[in-house]
């Protein structure tokens, strides 16, 4: 395709940027001299580019490559965050993609390196880059192995996303299984970065992970608005046993959550147990993934509902306990009639359950309680093992 786009070409991406791609598509021969499938495949990427990479998709001087590339980037918040882990002069993005890290990486890095091995779509970023104003990156149309067994020198970071698609399109979550073999490749890895930060899936098992890598220096569980994202891990010369794990939930209004633990610690808690009193608190996902299941409660100074509910108490408020905070309004009983007097003729509640038997679907088929209104239901075991429901507000 050609870029940067004809005037006619921009105007039309422009005009349907927000209609349906299919019924465009559709529509093709009413614009007979406009290259359609191919805008239609631009509006299909930056609609998919919205909510990730806002700033990208609202920017008419881009060209966007197949949706699916747009699919597995990184968004800005957390591209932007792991920009803000790395620093020194120089440094190798070797599963380049979109260049969305790339591209935040040169705000950082004097000299970047974006390596892809896709021609088309490496292409396309050179040209996004110069759109962007950004002059530090030098491209390469290789494969990993390839460019840092020819490139001279070493880096202060290499950062890698390994594909997690096989041949059929099949999202796999094993290091082993992921495109480049990053376990295969940690030799060379290590011999030509100082530092390599590895990014996967949320899914992959982190002490599987840990124990694998074997030179895990620290890790990052990075949640976005309390939806888990993507596990970081940094890789150094020296093994490593029981690396610091940082649990970073990124907020919409630009702030984050934190909370620091290793195993160790989460070993050496001693969780204390208590019936719900006038707070309740959820740990964000990113805790949870993280293996935060005690230590969460030591470091507040908080009381566990019971062993397996990860739902936490006190009478004093913990503004800063990274994850959702409720004032609790009443404990009832798993009853549809007691829990709809709390909530007013539509019936309506947000419900949450934890150690419970049944699911949300049917609590709410049980209760009659529909989604929505201002409470929330936290469908849960008490410490006598009994089923209780808490009425909460959020704070």
């Amino acid at each position: 395709m050609e870029y940067p786009l004809p005037a006619a070409a921009r105007q039309y991406v422009a005009e349907h940027l927000h209609d349906d791609p299919a019924q465009l598509a559709l529509q093709a021969r009413r614009y007979p001299g406009l290259p359609v499938p191919d805008l239609v495949r631009q509006i299909q990427a930056r609609q998919k580019a919205r909510t990730k990479l806002p700033a990208w998709a609202d920017n008419p001087d881009l060209v966007f490559p197949p949706a699916l590339s747009v699919e597995q980037a990184s968004s800005a918040r957390t591209a932007e965050f792991k920009a803000m882990l790395v620093q020194g002069q120089r440094l190798a993005d070797l599963t380049g993609g979109f260049g969305v890290d790339t591209a935040h990486f040169a705000a950082r890095v004097p000299e970047v390196h974006y390596v892809e091995r896709n021609a088309a779509l490496a292409e396309v970023v050179g040209f996004n880059l110069q759109q962007l104003g950004i002059d530090n990156v030098q491209l390469h149309t290789q494969d990993a192995v390839q460019f840092l067994r020819s490139t001279p020198g070493t880096f202060d970071w290499l950062y890698l996303d390994p594909a997690r698609r096989d041949t059929a399109a099949r999202k796999i979550f094993r290091l082993q299984d992921c495109e480049p073999d990053v376990l295969r490749l940690l030799p060379l890895l290590l011999h030509k970065g100082r530092s390599v930060l590895l990014k996967t899936s949320p899914m992959l098992d982190i002490e599987q992970a840990v124990q694998e890598l074997r030179h895990v220096r620290r890790l990052w569980v990075v949640a976005a608005d309390n939806e888990c994202k993507e596990v970081l891990y940094e890789l150094g010369q020296e093994a490593a046993v029981d690396p610091e794990r940082y649990c970073v939930n990124l907020l919409r209004d630009g702030s984050q959550q934190e909370f620091r633990l290793n195993r160790a610690r989460e070993a050496r808690a001693v969780p204390r147990y208590a019936e719900p009193q006038q707070y309740l608190y959820e740990p964000n996902v990113a805790v949870l993934k993280a293996g935060g299941f005690r230590s969460i409660g030591t470091a507040f100074e908080l009381l566990k509902l019971h062993q397996h509910s990860h739902l936490y108490t006190s009478d004093t408020l913990r503004p800063e306990f990274p994850g959702r905070i409720f004032r609790i309004r009443a404990v009832e009983k798993y009853d549809g009639i007691a829990l709809r007097a709390h909530l007013g003729p539509e019936a309506r509640a947000h419900v949450t359950t934890r150690n419970f038997p049944d699911t949300v679907a049917e609590f709410r088929h049980r209760t009659g309680i529909r989604e929505g209104g201002e409470l929330y239901l936290f469908a849960t075991t008490n410490l006598e093992g009994k089923l209780i429901v808490l009425v909460c507000e959020k704070i």
